[in-house]
């Protein structure tokens, strides 16, 4: 018997929230998109995932209101996050904090993220100590951390999210390059590979 794809005799919210971003690979996309991820290739590249599960995650996430499309050449569209989608940043940070918490390598965190305004490490529940404010996401950097494996994949995204960046800062990847657009101002940084 296939498993179905909703609760529907659960009254539950958790229920609700896991028919939308419960499915595998739902949240890795979304991860992605708040990394600076947009273009249905380089989700390909960076995810693995077969490209009829791609599209129909990203359709669902379209339709949910969690992402939405733009378009940037025929039939090419970049899928960015919402404000309902950026919504889902503190849940984000939480898998992440989680997992560098009961599953780091013994080598430390893979991921640091830092707020922008003041360059502080954030705390597990994404409050920066020094501004004693929620960082939002488009506030946040990240960086690898002493445990990070950078050797496990050499795909174009991989490369470029390798730099310390601005969440939600858009990437462009090319072939044979990979380049962080930061926002507000801050300089483009370059990979060549």
């Amino acid at each position: 018997m296939a498993l179905g794809h909703d609760y529907e005799m659960q009254d539950c919210p958790i229920a609700r929230a896991l028919e939308l971003v419960g499915e595998r690979w739902t949240l890795l996309i979304i991860r992605d998109c708040f990394l600076g991820v947009s273009r249905f290739n380089d989700f390909l590249a960076h995810l693995d995932v077969p490209k009829a599960i791609l599209s129909a995650r990203l359709e669902k996430l379209v339709a949910s209101g969690i992402l939405r499309k733009r378009k940037y050449a025929p039939r090419q569209y970049d899928y960015l996050l919402t404000e309902r989608g950026t919504t889902l940043f503190p849940i984000v940070y939480g898998f992440a904090v989680w997992g560098d918490t009961h599953h780091a390598p013994s080598k430390g965190r893979r991921r640091v993220f830092s707020h922008t305004t003041c360059g502080t490490e954030l705390d597990p529940r994404g409050i920066c100590p020094t501004c004693k404010t929620f960082a939002a996401p488009d506030d946040v950097e990240i960086r690898n951390g002493p445990g990070a494996e950078l050797d496990l994949r050499d795909d174009a995204v991989t490369k470029v999210l390798s730099l310390p960046h601005r969440l939600l800062s858009p990437l462009m990847i090319s072939p044979g390059q990979a380049e962080v657009r930061a926002s507000r101002g801050h300089m483009s940084r370059k990979l060549r590979g």
